[in-house]
């Protein structure tokens, strides 16, 4: 076959893979969300047999025969950036999935929903004693996957780079060192301020039927396309979805109506990006997000810059207002903007304002770091955790339900997901900082509700490149510069010296 030929033949068969994949984030969504409560068994299965099939189709010898036909072939050199980028992420996966035994990829997969099941009945009983097992499991199994693919390098660096590529512990503790230097200060200077924020009216009273209206509406404004996706409700609110089909969830609770609309401003980030990824890579390696880290600067770019910002309030409060009828009528906007920007240092890391979350972050990824060193056990891991939350945020944790055991992801054996997290806040000051030199009228904008210009630039700059760069290579195309924290610090000060009037 011609060069061209061998080339239209792998990308075929890596089509085929992602379809299968895309069934398997459907099956994952009815799981959270439609899967009746005794489905957990038949769905384990499910995903078990679907993960080995994808898992095949991966390791398929045809794929590395055809990778080095093309890279040995003489016209190589005229291949596309593109069309080499595509290669380059064929063969990185290719060469993941000959590595790990079928037998592991479809154990982890079993695990993965009996673990997850395990964890919502001890979360519930608050019962650390149950899920641990399993919890031990999970870990064992990433582990043996890691070693799998790299027996040479640090375990947590390969996990790392299946969600951050390139991306490592040591340049991770660096930034998240960083961060730590930066915030506490600022922390204890907001709670020590006199100009504390009156967030009794957070508690009223706002029917589920409102709050649903305010989803749909908020996702128009922020150009979530709904004929491309749907809100469902969930425990933990998430994003799954491909270009044509993405789906949101969020978790509506009366007497927080604040806990729904920010989730929905969050997810519709991470679902906008899907949805704006550039067509031409559909169905191609390239047709993916660059990184998690990258996924969660849309979803808290739309959150937190857009979302809590005084210029969108500005614009938002009138139509919020109308919506809840009288709820919040005798509400103004300073006192409104103060509340939603309450920082207070608390247990729960989905709840957590703009500038504590990250410390929740930064726990999670010292314990897991930590974990894959072997310098702590699943058996300690209550004490570590809640050690740590009194460090770091001065709180106390009286339940492992609302300690070690808040996020699903451990149960689903996601380590080395959760610094991804904090890396989101760290890229989405340094695009900001950049999209406020680059659109001189932003300000107007967002007071405006007009936020298409703003979504044309980060969907040129961020959503459409996809996976064509590794994130770090990506933050330096749009920003000339390294990954750094200066600018998340420097936008935390900035804002919250003006709320709290120090």
């Amino acid at each position: 076959m011609t060069l061209q030929e061998d080339y239209d033949t792998l990308l075929q068969k890596n089509k085929k893979a992602i379809i299968y994949q895309m069934i398997q984030a459907q099956l994952g969504w009815d799981f959270e969300t439609y899967m009746p409560s005794k489905g957990g068994q038949q769905r384990s299965m499910q995903f078990a047999t679907l993960a080995a099939d994808i898992h095949k189709l991966m390791t398929d010898p045809t794929i590395g025969e055809l990778l080095n036909s093309i890279k040995n072939d003489t016209n190589y050199y005229s291949l596309t950036e593109a069309q080499k980028r595509n290669l380059f992420l064929i063969e990185k996966e290719y060469n993941k999935q000959t590595k790990i035994p079928a037998d592991l990829v479809k154990e982890i997969a079993k695990h993965q929903v009996v673990a997850i099941e395990t964890w919502k009945k001890a979360k519930a009983e608050k019962n650390y004693e149950l899920f641990k097992p399993e919890l031990k499991k999970a870990l064992d199994l990433q582990k043996q996957r890691a070693h799998y693919l790299d027996p040479n390098k640090h375990p947590y660096d390969v996990l790392l780079d299946i969600y951050e590529p390139n991306m490592t512990s040591a340049m991770i503790t660096d930034l998240f060192n960083e961060l730590k230097e930066g915030l506490v200060p600022l922390i204890k200077k907001i709670r020590s301020a006199p100009n504390q924020p009156d967030t009794s009216f957070l508690s009223r009273n706002c029917p589920t039927p409102i709050q649903e209206k305010l989803a749909i509406d908020l996702s128009n404004v922020v150009h979530y396309d709904l004929d491309r996706g749907r809100i469902d409700t969930t425990e933990h609110p998430f994003t799954t979805g491909y270009y044509q089909d993405v789906r949101i969830t969020t978790h509506y609770y009366e007497n927080e109506f604040d806990n729904a609309l920010f989730s929905t401003m969050h997810e519709a980030g991470h679902a906008i990006y899907e949805q704006n990824l550039d067509e031409e890579f559909m169905y191609q390696p390239l047709g993916q997000a660059s990184s998690l880290g990258i996924h969660e600067s849309q979803s808290r770019f739309f959150e937190n810059i857009i979302g809590r910002s005084p210029e969108f309030w500005e614009y938002y409060l009138p139509r919020f207002k109308e919506l809840t009828g009288d709820i919040f009528e005798d509400i103004d906007n300073e006192k409104f903007l103060h509340a939603i920007n309450h920082v207070k240092p608390s247990k729960i890391r989905v709840t957590a304002d703009e500038v504590t979350y990250s410390l929740h972050v930064i726990i999670r990824f010292e314990i897991e770091r930590d974990l894959s060193e072997g310098k702590v056990t699943v058996d300690e891991l209550p004490l570590i955790w809640n050690q740590k939350y009194k460090e770091y945020l001065g709180v106390d944790i009286e339940d492992d339900s609302e300690g070690v055991m808040q996020d699903t992801h451990w149960a689903a054996g996601l380590f080395g997901y959760f610094p991804t997290y904090a890396l989101g806040n760290i890229y989405n000051a340094h695009q900001f900082h950049v999209i406020r030199k680059e659109l001189p009228n932003y300000d107007e904008l967002v007071r405006t509700g007009n936020l298409k210009p703003i979504l044309e630039w980060l969907t040129k700059k961020v959503h459409k490149p996809a996976s064509l760069y590794d994130p770090a290579d990506l933050m330096q195309q749009i920003t000339n510069e390294p990954i750094n924290t200066k600018y998340f610090i420097e936008y935390c000060i900035k804002k919250y010296s003006q709320l709290y009037g120090f």
